[in-house]
């Protein structure tokens, strides 16, 4: 099998490099670089041990896109910032000054980004695994809204789930998907997405089916087969396999069922912006850059250790 094409969710990550690593890693000015050294870190993993052949960092152009917010205005609404900018994000103040440092040492390391005008990364990371037709996809994220995008044709597209580290990570295909919530083999990507949008997410504001949990959604949708057949049950009084009470709840969720998908759904089709090519280099594209980074943010032995990681998977 042929290297993988490896889709970073970046936020996700760089997120949790700064929650797993303390702030007391800081720039020679004082700056913390918790999450950028974090994150650095992640990547030279993914170059030795996941032995990636391309790999592109997805971004948020827009962490909480218009067309989601106005399907479901609940949408991340508890994460906008008070009292700042109209609509920004609620980021720890010693995060916010790391991320320019991430996307500069992405760029001098010549590791290619990727972003959509009016998207989040989580569409960039659907369209890209949508359309790759020659290489299989490995999806490196903290986030199991990513789970819906698993195939195993005409590519495979696994997720790397690291919600419990990287020592604990899981890789995740549409057979680790089904045995782990209990649905269908046959297209467990979509249906993952159905039982999410039953479900909810309290961490995205999306209040899901009152009464309805994850089992009882994973249940109707590996009964149903999809989240469509089982909205079509809940108007077909014929069909007994719909109980009263789910039923209930269903109709009675028909305003939240109607725009739920808009938000759930990753896009497939975003108009990408992709800044380089996707090979994984064989050196930095810009090593004296790499060298004034390292210098100017106390980035310790991170940089070294990936550029060794890139020069010795091109020997």
């Amino acid at each position: 099998m042929s290297s993988p094409l490896v889709l970073l969710d970046a936020a996700s990550l760089y997120f949790r490099a700064f929650y797993a690593l303390p702030e007391s890693m800081t720039a020679p000015d004082g700056t913390p670089v918790n999450a950028v050294r974090g994150f650095v870190d992640t990547i030279t993993k993914v170059v030795n041990e996941r032995k990636a052949g391309r790999l592109i960092a997805c971004l948020d152009a827009d962490w909480r896109p218009a067309f989601r917010v106005a399907a479901l205005p609940s949408y991340k609404a508890h994460r906008v910032a008070a009292g700042g900018a109209d609509g920004e994000e609620d980021v720890p103040d010693t995060l916010t000054p790391q991320v320019p440092i991430i996307l500069d040492v992405l760029d001098a390391v010549g590791i290619a980004t990727a972003e959509a005008v009016g998207y989040e990364a989580d569409d960039v990371i659907g369209t890209l695994a949508a359309r790759e037709r020659t290489d299989p996809v490995e999806v490196i994220t903290g986030d199991r809204d990513l789970f819906q995008v698993v195939r195993d044709e005409p590519t495979p597209v696994r997720v790397l789930y690291l919600g419990r580290g990287w020592a604990k990570a899981e890789l995740i295909g549409p057979a680790e998907l089904a045995a782990k919530y209990a649905l269908p083999v046959r297209d467990a990507g979509r249906a993952y997405a159905g039982m999410a949008v039953l479900r909810g997410d309290p961490s995205d504001g999306l209040p899901g089916v009152a009464g309805i949990g994850e089992k009882t959604a994973a249940k109707l949708i590996s009964e149903f087969g999809s989240l469509d057949a089982v909205l079509a049950a809940v108007h077909d009084g014929r069909d007994r396999k719909l109980t009263t009470r789910a039923r209930t709840a269903l109709l009675n969720a028909q305003d939240y069922l109607a725009a739920a998908p808009t938000v759930v759904d990753v896009a497939t089709d975003a108009d990408l912006l992709i800044d380089r090519p996707d090979p994984v280099p064989s050196a930095p594209a810009d090593p004296d850059r790499v060298t004034e980074l390292t210098r100017r943010w106390g980035l310790g032995s991170s940089l070294p250790r990936l550029e060794t990681a890139l020069r010795n998977r091109h020997p």
